[in-house]
C-alpha cells in the first residue's frame, strides 16, 4: 500500500500509529464479502449487521485486537459428493471482515438471528478529569 503524503510531513512527528490505522481502514473498506450495515442507534451506540446466511454460531468468531474488530467465518467442507447444485448463488466460502474502532469503543455483545450477525457497540461518555500541574520555582 502506498504511503500517504500527509503523514510524511516533518511537522507530524509520532503519528505512525495514526498512519497504520488509516491504512488498516482503507484495507478493510476494500473488502466486499459479506455485505454489512452500520446503524447509528443513538446515544453513542452502533450496530454492525453482517449477512452470514448458512453460518452457525460455531462457525463464526468475533475478536478485538489493538482496536480492530475482526469477524471471521469458517465453513466446514462437509458437503456430500452427491450434493449437486443446478445453481449456487449463496456464497459458501469463509470470510474475514475487519473494522477499525475508535478509542473508547466497546463491544457490548453479538447475536445471530435469521442469517444476520448483529454486533452491538457503544462509546461510553469519557470521564472528565482536571489535573493540576504543579509549578516549580527555578531557585
Amino acid at each position: 500500500m502506498s504511503r500517504s503524503i500527509v503523514f510524511d510531513s516533518p511537522f507530524l512527528l509520532g503519528f505512525e500509529h495514526t498512519r497504520a490505522l488509516a491504512e488498516r481502514a482503507a484495507k478493510a473498506a476494500a473488502e466486499a464479502y459479506p455485505p454489512y450495515n452500520v446503524e447509528d442507534r443513538g446515544e453513542g451506540r452502533l450496530r454492525i449487521t453482517l449477512a452470514v446466511a448458512g453460518f452457525t454460531p460455531d462457525q463464526l468468531q468475533v475478536t478485538i485486537e489493538d482496536r480492530q474488530l475482526v469477524v471471521a467465518g469458517r465453513r466446514d467442507d462437509e458437503r456430500k459428493a452427491e450434493d449437486a447444485y443446478l445453481h449456487r448463488g449463496i456464497a459458501a466460502r469463509g470470510f474475514l471482515r475487519s473494522f477499525v474502532l475508535a478509542d473508547g469503543m466497546i463491544v457490548e455483545g453479538a447475536s445471530l438471528e435469521h442469517g444476520l450477525l448483529h454486533i452491538d457497540l457503544a462509546r461510553p461518555e469519557p470521564e472528565t478529569s482536571v489535573k493540576t500541574i504543579p509549578i516549580r520555582s527555578a531557585g
